[in-house]
């Protein structure tokens, strides 16, 4: 998968995020790079600035989290898959959101930590002990829609009912995980 370079701005609370590169499907990639204005490192956030950007980081998580349930959902739903159902257009739209939630998570709150930027030693602890079954996760993901965004709807109809049932496995791995994680992270 390549990402083709582009700048955009989104304002999320206080918290303005450059998001620097988008996937070839339009799932971004998220950057926090700005605050209030400024360009700033995080070790120049104080407590309750960096506290914000993290809350801020994890319900956007949750939402993506939802949303891909959601359409996940809807994508099953149609079972058994034929053609004179709208498969293509819906599976191309979840692949979009899942791209992001995967996205936000490891650019967003896994590279933070893995860079050495969290300061809480229980968080560490549990990201370390969680961070391999949810890179299985991602990698599941990523396979699942590299696959589904080359195909033509009649190649679509072939395994999707398979590919779908270990993408929810491993969706849901990653969920109980990311839990453990988040509460953590807000404790």
């Amino acid at each position: 998968m390549r990402f083709k370079p582009e700048i955009l701005i989104r304002k999320l609370g206080e918290t303005v995020w450059i998001i620097g590169c988008t996937s070839p499907t339009g799932g971004r990639v998220r950057t926090p790079s700005i605050f209030n204005g400024k360009i700033m490192s995080t070790e120049e956030l104080s407590g309750a600035e960096r506290r914000d950007k993290t809350h801020a980081m994890i319900t956007e998580l949750l939402q993506e989290r939802q949303q891909v349930w959601a359409l996940y959902c809807s994508v099953a739903g149609l079972e058994p898959f034929t053609p004179d159902k709208p498969v293509h257009t819906l599976l191309q739209d979840f692949c979009q959101v899942l791209v992001d939630y995967i996205s936000l998570g490891h650019f967003g709150i896994y590279q933070r930590i893995t860079n050495g930027k969290e300061r809480r030693i229980q968080v560490i602890q549990i990201a370390e002990k969680i961070y391999p079954p949810i890179a299985v996760a991602t990698d599941t993901a990523i396979e699942f829609n590299d696959k589904y965004e080359k195909l033509n709807e009649k190649e679509v109809l072939q395994n999707l009912s398979s590919d779908l049932s270990v993408l929810g496995e491993e969706l849901a791995k990653r969920i109980e995980l990311e839990d453990q994680l988040i509460e953590t992270m807000v404790a």
